[in-house]
């Protein structure tokens, strides 16, 4: 049974989250990520039962995560693909990839995936980069600043995290 969603709230975490639904949201998006488009297929990666894998299309089509195109008739069978919304949610599945081969799966001798440039297959990773300069920065060191939809619970929600600007920013 899905949970309550996270209409109402101004967050853009909840607001990603609630279009994913649930883990099967994310772990259909993983395998979208990864090349999978049919229904079997992704019956095949994840285990999900029928009833829950149809849900879950229904529900990721409907926020505009994915859309389906007929690849058969008689009977129709549909394939499914990411949409440039869908799409957005690879950096999310890529940092949970990141994080997840640092703490690695117990018994595993190394990650299952590692991240490669597709043009010269050298390593990659997720990381924070300061737009102006071009330099990584910490996770620890990101601050956040309110913006103009921040509403008083966002403001409280925020409060550790807040980074005041300068008089000569504003």
């Amino acid at each position: 049974m899905r949970s309550k969603g996270f209409e109402g709230m101004t967050c853009s975490v909840a607001c990603v989250m609630g279009a994913l639904g649930d883990r099967w949201g994310m772990l259909i998006m993983r395998d979208l990520f990864l090349g999978l488009r049919r229904y079997d297929d992704f019956r095949r990666s994840s285990g999900i039962t029928n009833a829950t894998l149809s849900d879950r299309l229904k529900a990721l089509e409907e926020q505009g995560l994915i859309t389906r195109q007929r690849y058969q008739t008689r009977p129709d069978r549909y394939e499914y693909l990411l949409t440039e919304k869908g799409r957005d949610i690879g950096l999310v599945l890529l940092s949970m990839m990141q994080i997840g081969s640092k703490w690695n799966i117990p018994d595993l001798i190394g990650p299952s995936l590692l991240m490669v440039d597709g043009s010269s297959g050298h390593k990659v990773k997720v990381a924070l980069v300061d737009v102006e300069t071009g330099q990584q920065v910490s996770p620890q060191d990101v601050m956040v600043e309110l913006g103009p939809g921040a509403d008083d619970l966002t403001r409280w929600r925020s409060a550790g995290r807040i980074r005041t600007p300068e008089p000569s920013e504003s």
